[in-house]
């Protein structure tokens, strides 16, 4: 593996480790020996196939697993140590297309954990609103129904929701792989300002190259549930090592999806 220094700082405590981490499934390696750490304020990107391991790894941060080898840690406490609950809680958590409650309106998903956590009504409905501009959204959509939303206006949501309680960590599983190419690069470019103000500790799940450069602070390659690189995100194009290498020729083969959009609109 190679490693790097990112830009945070060595003096930044870690928020998220993997210490030698695997998980099998019926003797199965899903994945193996994973030695990996993020720390509090930085934006990891976990690059990589279909099945190279990156979701297994998002579930192993929120319990959704538990290692079957090794240990992951939050804050330094063992997951198997964390009351479920109150870990998930403390992670926002977005997939694809939002993975909103159909059956809430706007206001109730993006409310769902502040009123869980028995916050003042006031407080609930200025965070909702607060969140809103935040994420570009307009009031008019609160008493909406996701499918009575794009697709863009409900990413928009389930990155609200995610940090309706102001959690430390953000996990985020192709988040904006659904959208459409003007869209994805609006929302990309959107978190990135975002991150820049909130700080947030963050885990970016993607296959695509260019999300992740313009997203990571450092970015993990995955390949067969192993970890083959972790780089900064400046230095990862240049890196020698072969499967990096053919992601990056890969990548580099492929026209601009925004740039094709502009030519067929012309």
């Amino acid at each position: 593996m190679t490693a790097s220094p990112s830009r945070v700082s060595d003096t930044v405590k870690s928020a998220i480790e993997f210490d030698h981490a695997s998980f099998d499934i019926s003797g199965r390696p899903l994945l193996h020996d994973l030695v990996l750490s993020v720390k509090q304020g930085e934006t990891l990107v976990l690059l990589g196939r279909s099945g190279s391991g990156k979701t297994t790894t998002l579930k192993l941060i929120n319990r959704l697993l538990l290692p079957t080898a090794g240990e992951v840690r939050v804050n330094q406490k063992p997951t198997a140590e964390w009351d479920p609950i109150r870990l998930r809680r403390s992670i926002g958590y977005v997939i694809q297309d939002g993975g909103l409650f159909p059956h809430f309106n706007v206001e109730r998903n993006i409310a769902l954990v502040p009123r869980i956590e028995k916050w003042p009504q006031p407080q609930i409905d200025a965070r909702v609103r607060e969140l809103l501009i935040t994420v570009g959204l307009s009031e008019d959509l609160l008493s909406r129904y996701p499918s009575q939303l794009s697709g863009g206006q409900r990413q928009r949501v389930g990155v609200a929701r995610a940090l309706a309680a102001d959690p430390p960590i953000l996990i985020l599983d192709e988040a904006f792989g659904a959208l459409d190419p003007i869209t994805r690069s609006e929302m990309q470019k959107e978190f990135r300002a975002l991150q820049q103000r909130m700080k947030k500790t963050v885990i970016f799940v993607t296959h695509d190259l260019r999300e992740g450069l313009l997203l990571a602070d450092r970015i993990a390659l995955m390949e067969e549930g192993k970890l083959v690189v972790d780089l900064p995100a400046h230095e990862f194009s240049r890196s020698g090592d072969p499967l990096v290498r053919a992601y990056v020729e890969a990548f580099s083969a492929l026209p601009d999806p925004n740039q094709i959009d502009r030519e067929v609109s012309r």
